[in-house]
């Protein structure tokens, strides 16, 4: 592990980001055939996936398979799963690395994220697109603008956003230097990242990392494939042994060990909102062996909103709706879940968006024709027959899909409910699959359903509105303003990019700490004020306290 350097004379200055091009992968470009190529000499391949921690690859007692899961007879991955002592250890190296990783200058530790951003923007790009491809079913377009420009993105802005935040010093008055030092947090973070986004995954370990922490890293079990690349993409950028260690395998068991231990500082999170709430929990079940209280920053799900008005353009409106809702299965925190459409508008709506889900090519990702994947896995797919089965049962009206299909891979596909009950199970419930359903209003009924949309979910991530009205716009604007963390106008509530839409939600969606933004890089550090006086004084007197003058 390196220890503090030298400053460089002055103030370094990290290179200006730019969000990273997205590739197009169109036929006969070289991209494309590159990827393909990746993808099947990696989907030929059964790896061993070990934990790291410390500087050891360090194999478990038992391991579990990563299958893909538009073919879940294909196992990926042989991942070792973590016992308690692999947590202790992870912690241990954890300890061992703090110092030093925390006394480095900024830009020391700038310097391996950006290199990171640099190696998986060339020679990493097709490995790290192909195994979130094939482990997470995802399409060309879809793997792109997450494992490859998202995590770019996060890396290089983030290191921008570390300068910003040491930048911002405190007034000095006469005779004195205030300055803000921002250490590390008291202790480790604990990082538990979600299947969906290999950015995400990426993002939580390394944010925490970049402000000086020492991590202790546990991806979920189906996104442990591109996980492992990740952390091998970081340690080819330099990233010292103990400070990101990485365990797999079971959550609560990681959680408890790690959350019980006096050095547990913090918790960077996304997944669902009874595990957050769990997490949290258990934090506060552990105040009083603490070293201090933990910082805990979450992101947890959503009930994502489009709400159409009578003025909006219908063309637009029907894509936003396809795209929100279908892209990637509709496994996105911010994926359009229900809709509110105008009755006098939804004939045209009701045929475009029929249309458009019938038309999406649904099979293996690995074929950049294809549009959309499978879902996860075999619950989340028995969660979405369910739903949907559940929905026409109580009277729901099925306008297109519902045939889903578990032979060879877990293919739902995309899915219309139109249901007569704005606060139905499928228009109320987080179901994080493919499933629209849609809510048909009376047009003279704007500003009410405004505020039936604003009550009707516990969530408040993502939202948007459709109008070409402006009175309209700004009432959705006024009535919805804590109902949505990122909310669009005229546009899908999916696709935040780093940079341009900072993301996160409040209410049951999280803590709204805005992940690619300097505000989430704030809950990482601890400031410690100095004061430093150059001339100090060397009489206790006080003005005041003198006599009055002889008169």
């Amino acid at each position: 592990m390196p220890t503090a350097s030298t400053p460089l004379a002055g103030r370094t200055r990290v290179p200006p980001p730019r969000n990273e091009p997205v590739r197009t992968y169109a036929p006969g470009s070289p991209e494309r055939s590159c990827l393909i190529e990746t993808l099947t000499a990696m989907g030929k391949e059964r790896i061993e996936a070990p934990m790291r921690i410390g500087d050891a690859w360090v194999h478990g007692d038992q391991t579990f398979p990563v299958v893909a899961p538009h073919r879940h007879q294909q196992v990926l991955a042989d991942v070792h799963a973590a016992a308690e002592r692999h947590v202790t250890d992870a912690i241990r190296a954890a300890r061992a690395a703090a110092p030093g990783w925390g006394a480095l200058p900024q830009d020391q530790r700038s310097a391996v994220f950006l290199r990171a951003a640099d190696l998986l923007s060339g020679p990493w790009r097709d490995r790290l697109n192909a195994a979130t491809i094939l482990g997470q079913s995802k399409s060309f377009q879809q793997a792109e603008i997450d494992a490859a420009c998202e995590l770019i993105d996060f890396l290089r802005f983030n290191c921008a956003y570390a300068e910003t935040l040491h930048a911002e010093q405190p007034q000095s008055a006469p005779g004195t230097w205030n300055r803000l030092d921002y250490r590390p947090l008291d202790g480790f973070v604990l990082a538990l990242t979600p299947f969906n986004f290999t950015a995400i995954a990426g993002n939580l370990p390394t944010a925490p990392a970049l402000m000086g922490n020492a991590v202790i890293w546990k991806p979920s079990e189906k996104q442990a494939f591109a996980a492992q690349a990740t952390m091998e993409l970081l340690l080819a950028a330099g990233l010292p042994d103990g400070v990101i260690n990485l365990v797999h395998g079971d959550g609560a068991l990681v959680s408890d060990v790690a959350m019980a231990d006096p050095d547990f500082a913090g918790l960077h999170y996304t997944g669902s909102t009874t595990v957050l709430r769990s997490l949290w929990r258990k934090a506060a079940a552990n105040l009083d062996n603490l070293r201090s209280y933990p910082r805990i920053v979450g992101e947890s799900g959503g009930k994502d909103f489009v709400v159409a008005h009578p003025s909006a353009e219908i063309d637009a409106l029907v894509v936003a709706l396809g795209r929100g809702s279908f892209e990637y299965q509709g496994q996105k925190c911010s994926a359009v879940s229900r809709a509110y459409v105008p009755r006098s508008r939804w004939p045209q709506i009701r045929d475009g968006i029929a249309d458009l889900a019938r038309s999406l090519p649904m099979g293996d990702p690995a074929d950049p024709s294809m549009f959309m994947g499978a879902v996860i896995s075999a619950d989340a797919f028995r969660r979405q027959v369910k739903a949907v089965r559940g929905a026409v049962d109580e009277g729901a009206d099925l306008l297109v899909g519902g045939e889903a299909d578990d032979s060879v891979g877990w293919f739902v596909p995309p899915t219309v409910l139109v249901s007569d009950d704005p606060r139905s199970d499928t228009m109320t419930r987080e179901l994080f699959g493919p499933v629209l359903s849609v809510y048909v209003y009376d047009d003279a009924d704007w500003e009410p359903m405004l505020r039936l949309v604003d009550s009707t979910s516990p969530y408040a991530l993502t939202g948007g509105v459709f109008a070409t009205d402006r009175a309209a716009i700004d009432d959705a604007l006024t009535a919805l303003r804590g109902a949505a963390g990122n909310f669009s106008i005229n546009d899908k509530p999916t696709g935040s990019i780093v940079g341009q839409q900072p993301f996160g939600g409040s209410r049951a969606s999280g803590t709204n700490d805005k992940a690619g933004s300097v505000l989430n890089l704030v809950r990482w550090v601890s400031p410690r004020a100095i004061k430093e006086t150059f001339v100090s004084p060397t009489d206790w007197r006080y003005p005041h306290l003198a006599a009055e003058p002889a008169r």
